[in-house]
């Protein structure tokens, strides 16, 4: 929305939007499913596996918050006041945050990355989701039903702006899908002891941390 760099954003508000179960302290940041794997979610076939992060965390339960922005921009030849979700937080301490560092999955290697490259998730959809990793096969299946390359309805708790929240009561774990234009890229917020007070997800952009 906000093209030129130039351009006022504010920050306007924090919004908690759910809580999420996390009991193996595995975390997978990623989109609930992908455009190019519906051949293989219609016949039941292997897919890739999602992104899970290399870092571990405490199992537990998390708040997920949304940092909303506002800006002007140009629509139409018109200049619009618009409001948009900056990031997704995944708040796993109340502890102050004193540096951030991309969150790397376990299958990232730092080596390899080119300068100014953030290790990412793709989501054709835009969305994306915070689940635990050892319950995803079945929190993520309500996702990855189609209909003649469709997704199909699915039984999940709606929640607020179009979020989702899905339940594995067996494992007491949770998914939860937000907003995520094109995917996103996650950051890791550090205390001063070096334990992860915050997972956080923007769109690309460095500065745009909750």
């Amino acid at each position: 929305m906000y093209d030129d760099p130039m351009t006022p954003v504010v920050v306007t508000g924090i919004e908690e939007l759910t809580t999420i179960r996390v009991p193996s302290g595995r975390l997978v940041v990623d989109a609930p499913w992908h455009d190019d794997q519906v051949w293989e979610y219609q016949r039941g076939l292997p897919t890739r596996p999602p992104r899970e992060l290399a870092v571990r965390i405490p199992s537990g339960v998390y708040r997920v918050e949304i940092a909303w922005t506002a800006g002007p921009y140009e629509f139409m030849g018109e200049h619009v006041d618009g409001v948009e979700c900056a990031a997704t937080r995944l708040c796993i301490s109340d502890d102050p945050v004193v540096g951030w560092e991309m969150g790397l999955s376990v299958e990232d290697d730092i080596a390899r990355l080119q300068p100014g490259e953030e290790p990412r998730f793709f989501s054709d959809a835009n969305v994306g989701c915070f689940a635990d990793a050892g319950a995803w096969t079945t929190l993520s299946a309500p996702f990855r039903t189609f209909i003649d390359g469709v997704p199909a309805p699915r039984d999940s708790e709606q929640l607020a702006d179009g979020c989702e929240r899905v339940r594995d009561e067996s494992q007491q774990a949770d998914l939860v899908t937000f907003g995520a234009e094109s995917g996103g890229v996650v950051w890791l917020g550090r205390t001063k002891t070096g334990d992860v007070a915050a997972i956080v997800v923007t769109s690309g952009m460095p500065d745009a941390k909750a």
